[in-house]
């Protein structure tokens, strides 16, 4: 193993802090690590009526440095989203000058038009929000529909967008060589694609059609999956019933064995075990969001995306 350097390249600039909450303190020392920074925590206090109090983490004159990071990655988003207004706000009058979001799981991104009269568009509504807030945002596989790219979402100088695709599939060739990797929809087929190509895997991408949140149907496409160790991949797993579906066609068609590879772990209520149920075996994701499936760490990307910023700042 390569020895540290004895001073780490600071990967958002000079005079840099990372800010957190103290429910994120090991993925913001974890990036702290990877970016040469200092990670500093903001205390939170709930008052008995469910108000909130913060007290950022200022220096003996009561000042923090010109730039800095918020840490804050944005599943069960509604009152993360009330922290990020007061912290935002209240750094700017404490000397910060420049002020990046990373939330390696951004809210309310799917809904990017109105389907019926006087729906919400969160997107824009949220977009707009964070936009106010950061000079940067970086996020990592954002749930965008109709959109080209994150900018388009959040209107701030930098906005970055990763994808956990390339660290998944790393993963995936060290445990299944040779896999052959499934979409389990159209959405995922440029995603499924870029991972792939990274190790020459088969791929292939399901239809789906999606009657409700918890009632879809799915049709493989033309694939020889007997034999074969299967993964489904996908950006996110919520109430995990389409690849539960998905899983049980492919191992009705012959497969080996079906795993399951996500960025954003979301699992919600008896995801994992309807998931069980259906015949998946391991379930790995990236660390965007804690979770016990966790295997693949996205702090050194993050870091890098924080050099990007500083960069062309």
């Amino acid at each position: 193993m390569a020895a540290h350097p004895a001073e780490p390249h600071n990967a958002a600039g000079p005079a840099c802090l990372l800010l957190h909450f103290a429910d994120e303190a090991a993925p913001a020392q974890r990036l702290a690590h990877a970016a040469g920074l200092t990670a500093k925590e903001i205390d939170r206090h709930r008052f008995p009526d469910g108000e909130l109090k913060l007290r950022l983490p200022v220096d003996a004159a009561g000042r923090l440095p010109p730039r800095a990071v918020l840490l804050r990655s944005l599943h069960d988003p509604n009152e993360k989203l009330v922290e990020l207004l007061l912290a935002a706000r209240a750094v700017r009058s404490l000397g910060v000058q420049h002020l990046t979001l990373v939330a390696p799981y951004l809210a309310y991104m799917r809904q990017d038009m109105a389907f019926h009269p006087g729906e919400v568009v969160s997107q824009q509504v949220v977009g707009g929000f964070l936009a106010g807030l950061f000079d940067a945002v970086v996020t990592v596989d954002p749930h965008l529909h109709r959109i080209d790219t994150l900018s388009q979402a959040i209107a701030v100088p930098q906005a970055l967008a990763l994808s956990g695709a390339e660290p998944l599939a790393d993963w995936i060739a060290q445990r299944r060589p040779g896999a052959l990797l499934v979409g389990p929809d159209g959405e995922s087929a440029q995603w499924i694609a870029q991972a792939a190509a990274r190790h020459g895997f088969d791929h292939a991408v399901c239809t789906k059609v999606r009657h409700g949140d918890r009632d879809v149907a799915i049709e493989l496409p033309p694939l020889n999956a007997q034999g074969r160790a299967v993964v489904l991949l996908d950006d996110m797993a919520s109430t995990g019933r389409t690849l539960a579906l998905a899983a049980r066609l492919l191992l009705q068609a012959g497969a080996a064995s079906v795993d399951v590879a996500v960025t954003h772990a979301l699992f919600a209520g008896d995801a994992l075990q309807v998931l069980r149920d259906a015949g998946v075996g391991e379930v790995w994701s990236t660390d965007c969001i804690p979770h016990p499936s966790n295997t693949v760490p996205m702090a050194g990307p993050l870091a890098q995306a924080l050099r990007q910023c500083s960069v062309s700042s």
